[in-house]
């Protein structure tokens, strides 16, 4: 089975009832206004559960009141355990109610999920981890991507490189408080600086993005344990031996994969105060100035030494 990995595909359906009276999801996702903002709290949730943005797909939603179905596909056998890991934990839930939160700008979106392979209701059997992934196995996707599922995920791409672009168009209109970044104040939720200053010029901080996360991913390369363990510092997910242990977790999958599970720890673990500001202090550390710079977008140039 290991080395069939890379062809392995299965198919699930995840089902999703808000507990809230106020919160109805489907009624929600048929509302082409919210759409969007549903689409990008389930894709963010789900990249969390797999440890990446590729990890897997969704085909299809269905709008079933009171349920939102979710049709998931995965082409890897080692994505689709992390998924049912994470959900059998709760951390796919958690996950779930969080960025739902955010993208609909509310209190709580508390949820109940049930997750099915054709017939089989995987909850019952969540500990037979090996089960759960034959069932999901046996089920192949009977579609390719709903066309407008395309189109979310274009808009999504999209959304992102305008908040991007709006962040460093910010920087030139931003009055500083101070000439200088602000420290942390003891305690606080908040993001640790409201600017801070690099290479001379002054940057309006921010909560990493998804397009930070897999540009970091992807360019910082053997140099991510050093990065990791500069970030360390105030981060108790990253403390000693965690780095190491992920290191050889994700040994077999690569550099990426590597560095990528390293900044969300980091993320999930710092929540508001994961930050650009601390993510490029720890790269100037480490003498990964060119990174830092293509974070901030100060160039387009994607090679960094």
């Amino acid at each position: 089975m290991a080395g069939s990995s890379s062809s392995w595909i299965g198919s699930a359906y995840l089902f999703l009832q808000s507990t809230c009276t106020g919160v109805a999801l489907p009624a929600l996702y048929e509302s082409s206004q919210k759409r969007p903002s549903i689409f990008k709290a389930l894709k963010l949730a789900l990249a969390d559960s797999t440890g990446s943005m590729s990890g897997v797909d969704m085909l299809k939603v269905h709008c079933s009141h009171p349920h939102l179905i979710v049709q998931l596909k995965f082409c890897k056998r080692e994505s689709c355990r992390r998924f049912l890991r994470s959900y059998r934990e709760g951390s796919l839930q958690k996950s779930l109610q969080s960025h739902l939160q955010l993208s609909l700008a509310t209190s709580t979106v508390p949820l109940e999920t049930e997750l099915k392979a054709g017939s089989e209701h995987l909850d019952s059997m969540l500990k037979d981890e090996d089960h759960c992934l034959e069932c999901i196995h046996r089920e192949k996707p009977d579609r390719l991507r709903d066309e407008e599922i395309s189109e979310l995920e274009e808009s999504l791409k999209s959304l992102t490189v305008h908040q991007s672009i709006n962040n460093n168009v910010a920087v030139k209109d931003c009055i500083p408080l101070s000439p200088t970044a602000l420290p942390p104040s003891p305690g606080s939720s908040l993001s640790p600086q409201v600017t801070f200053t690099f290479q001379g010029q002054e940057f309006v901080n921010r909560t990493l993005l998804p397009d930070d996360h897999q540009k970091f991913a992807k360019l910082v390369s053997k140099k991510w344990k050093q990065v990791g363990r500069s970030l360390q510092r105030g981060c108790r997910a990253l403390r000693d031996p965690a780095i190491d242990s992920l290191a050889l977790e994700y040994e077999r999958e690569g550099l990426y994969e590597q560095a990528y599970q390293m900044l969300l720890r980091f993320i999930q673990s710092e929540g508001k105060r994961a930050t650009i500001a601390r993510l490029v202090s720890a790269l100037e550390e480490n003498g990964l100035i060119s990174l830092a710079e293509e974070l901030l977008g100060l160039h387009s140039n994607e090679d960094c030494s």
